[in-house]
């Protein structure tokens, strides 16, 4: 019990470690979205876009489309305000020439459009096709830094998804580049990106911090469990009587 204890313990530490930084990175956030009056232009996130890219779903059940599939295929229960650099599934050139799949170019910020999982938001580090549950916008560098839209839609998940529509609350590309977004010093670009770098210099420390599985918190927690559950097992096998005669 004392082993086991221990780790509990320290696994208990590391949460509310997390929660704590979690909530630090919420209130940077909030402040560094909030601009004086007059420092920012509202502009719609299409403006800023060059692009806007949906997808398709090949039809289940065809080996052709799936079996030994190469190309990237995301669905919206991937988007989870995190960068996406693989997916769990992959679709065939096949797939891709015969469904409305289309290939999205690295760095664009997917917005998930479908029921439970509208709003979410998260940047995909690869090139990769998605289903039709995904508005990916390419964003114009030479108005706003992709990674400063990314956290803005990320905080303001709660307000995208109420505008959702119908009973399961779904979005639509229109909603989503019609959605509003302040680009501080608009007249000014060079001072505009520099802002905009600044802010998210702030803020992706904050994010790897709470939200990375490879490098943050929460990938010390997993391997902490991890470690719990190896030594649990291991205390909690005994041999069998005949295995100590």
């Amino acid at each position: 019990m004392r082993i086991l204890d221990a780790f509990t313990a320290l696994t208990t530490e590391l949460t509310t470690e997390l929660n704590a930084r979690q909530k630090q990175y919420n209130y940077y956030r909030d402040q560094l979205l909030t601009f004086d009056e007059g420092t920012a232009v509202w502009k719609t996130l299409g403006e800023v876009s060059l692009n806007s890219y949906s997808g398709g779903t090949p039809r289940a059940g065809n080996p052709e489309y799936y079996d030994g599939g190469i190309i990237p295929w995301l669905r919206t229960q991937e988007v989870k305000f995190s960068d996406i650099e693989r997916t769990e599934v992959k679709i065939t050139p096949a797939a891709l020439e015969n469904s409305a799949a289309k290939w999205v170019p690295e760095n664009c910020v997917i917005v998930a459009i479908s029921g439970a999982t509208a709003g979410r938001s998260a940047i995909n580090k690869i090139p990769l096709t998605t289903n039709q549950h995904c508005c990916c916008l390419e964003i114009n560098p030479e108005k706003a830094l992709y990674r400063y839209v990314f956290h803005w839609v990320s905080s303001n998940y709660e307000n995208l998804k109420g505008l959702g529509q119908g009973a399961r609350g779904d979005l639509n590309s229109g909603i989503i580049k019609g959605f509003e977004i302040p680009i501080p010093y608009a007249d000014d670009p060079p001072r505009s990106l520099a802002e905009q770098a600044r802010i998210v210099a702030i803020l992706d420390k904050f994010d790897t911090l709470t939200h990375s599985i490879t490098t943050g918190l929460p990938r010390e927690i997993e391997l902490r469990q991890k470690q719990y559950e190896y030594y649990r097992d291991l205390l909690l096998t005994f041999p069998k009587p005949e295995d100590t005669a």
